[in-house]
């Protein structure tokens, strides 16, 4: 299994620990986290990651800058709203959105359609496919 290192950019902290720990049982790891859109822009263009999870209103901003730094990198990312798709910013209408808070079985879903060459799968499931 390919292991992919995400950039988790998400104003609660609960949903925040929520996510680390859902990544980490896929078998990913995070490579840094953010609660604010200051920090994760920051992050967004200094950091080493393959992917994403933003969530679209921090502290009542929207996340725009945030996205356009992982989107200018060319790194795949999603989108979290506890709002569904209202509030994607015009120019990513098409990134995926995940309602929070969202199962692990609906982020290993959409991780493996951003990452295509990651293979993200429950540690059981792992489990099923080496019996």
């Amino acid at each position: 299994m390919k292991q992919a290192s995400i950039l988790i950019v998400e104003d609660e902290a609960l949903i925040r620990m929520m996510l680390v720990q859902m990544v980490e049982e896929l078998g990913h790891r995070v490579a840094a986290e953010a609660g604010s859109v200051d920090l994760g822009q920051s992050l967004a263009e200094t950091e080493d990651y393959d992917c994403a999870i933003l969530d679209i209103n921090l502290h009542g901003t929207n996340v725009l800058p945030v996205a356009e730094a992982v989107a200018g990198r060319g790194i795949p990312f999603l989108f979290l709203s506890g709002y569904g798709s209202g509030g994607v910013p015009d120019a990513f209408k098409g990134v995926p959105v995940l309602n929070k808070p969202c199962s692990s079985d609906a982020l290993m879903r959409v991780l493996a359609v951003i990452l295509p060459d990651s293979t993200t799968q429950k540690p059981e499931d792992k489990a099923r496919t080496i019996s």
